[in-house]
């Protein structure tokens, strides 16, 4: 690779925003050339802008402090600078599939935070250590979009990322239900603990628009291609019942899961299972990828927000307290760290496994 990537991050200003810049602070492949947000910041130095709002505990890295943030309206300004974008904006649903289609349409690849190009059919919904082949749906994609390079892939929902993985490799053990209750950081809401008084020594048992996207989106993912390889089918098990509750943690979703079986596995299969899981960002040595994906802990107390969260620098799943059920077959714990895992990292793995494969060439 003869010089890194040059990227954009639409949305530079909120949370997700912040922590892919975090993250992508001496990544080896990529560099952030250009940052854009809504008309109001536009014109100004990202530092300046930031001066109250910055809400990662990592400093701000001094390589985007000078960069003057762009207006997420006039991508075309800059679209021969930038290799791909990143996409982290907060826009109405509709508001929001005609900018990363018109992104793609500047033929900027386009990797995206964002919840609203999910459920579209040649759009990838990507967990990179799980359905990496359905990256191939965006071939079809770009003969609809009429673009030779421009393109738009999606990250599942934050929250389905510290148990989808966990129930992966027991797949084949034929998973019949699933009861999950999900216990999100408010960092997920794009706030601090400082910032949100209202959660101290609270717990709130709704999050709007979120069981939905747990019950329903890990059956995209768990998908498969169809013949055509121009659209994903949808799996039709497991039947997943959800609750999610908003908790005071900083970062951080807990998941506690239930599930049976067709084939009913014994304590030992699944958690050497766990143990064992290899996966396919390791085996094409991404950047990003963490090794091992999944990790048990044996410690009745575990896993834990604090302690667990930075597993894989963030990008690991970890999984606790497996034992049976009076119900179901198992219960078990997981953690996976929201905005690394969940948002922004999730999204820098996909892209560094687009990188690999093909799709995001070097202008």
């Amino acid at each position: 690779m003869n010089r890194k990537y040059r990227v954009g991050i639409i949305g530079g200003t909120g949370y997700v925003g912040q922590r892919f810049i975090t993250l992508l602070e001496n990544h080896p492949w990529f560099k952030v050339t250009h940052i854009a947000a809504s008309p109001r910041s536009a014109g100004k130095k990202y530092a300046d802008i930031m001066q109250n709002r910055w809400k990662i505990d990592e400093t701000m890295p001094e390589s985007v402090k000078d960069i003057v943030v762009e207006d997420s309206a006039n991508i075309e300004k800059f679209a021969n600078e930038i290799d791909f974008v990143f996409c982290a904006v907060d826009m109405e649903k509709t508001a929001l599939i005609e900018l990363e289609e018109s992104i793609a349409k500047l033929e900027i690849p386009v990797i995206s935070n964002n919840s609203a190009n999910r459920w579209t059919k040649d759009v990838p919904m990507v967990i990179p250590e799980i359905n990496h082949d359905h990256i191939k749906v965006i071939d079809s994609q770009k003969k609809r979009l009429g673009t030779k390079v421009g393109f738009i892939a999606v990250k599942p929902n934050c929250s389905i990322q510290s148990y989808v993985p966990a129930l992966t490799p027991l797949q084949k053990f034929g998973i019949k239900k699933v009861l999950v209750s999900t216990y999100q950081a408010v960092s997920g809401a794009g706030k601090t603990l400082t910032e949100w008084p209202e959660i101290s020594e609270n717990v709130i048992p709704y999050i709007g628009g979120e069981e939905e996207k747990s019950e329903k989106e890990p059956l995209r993912v768990w998908g498969k291609l169809n013949d055509n390889a121009d659209a994903i089918e949808i799996a039709e098990e497991p039947i997943i019942s959800a609750q999610c509750y908003r908790v005071p943690v900083q970062d951080g979703h807990m998941a506690s899961v239930a599930v049976s079986f067709e084939e009913k596995p014994s304590k030992e299969e699944i958690i050497e299972i766990w143990n064992s899981f290899r996966t396919y960002p390791e085996e094409k040595e991404l950047p990003s990828a963490p090794s091992p994906f999944l990790q048990y802990l044996e410690q009745d107390d575990r896993p834990q927000s604090k302690l667990d969260r930075m597993f894989g620098n963030g990008f690991g799943v970890s999984i606790g307290r497996l034992r049976e059920d009076s119900i179901f077959d198992y219960k078990f714990a997981c953690l996976s760290h929201n905005t690394i895992r969940g948002a922004a990292g999730g999204a820098i793995l996909t892209a560094e496994l687009l990188v690999k494969e093909g799709y995001i060439p070097l202008k």
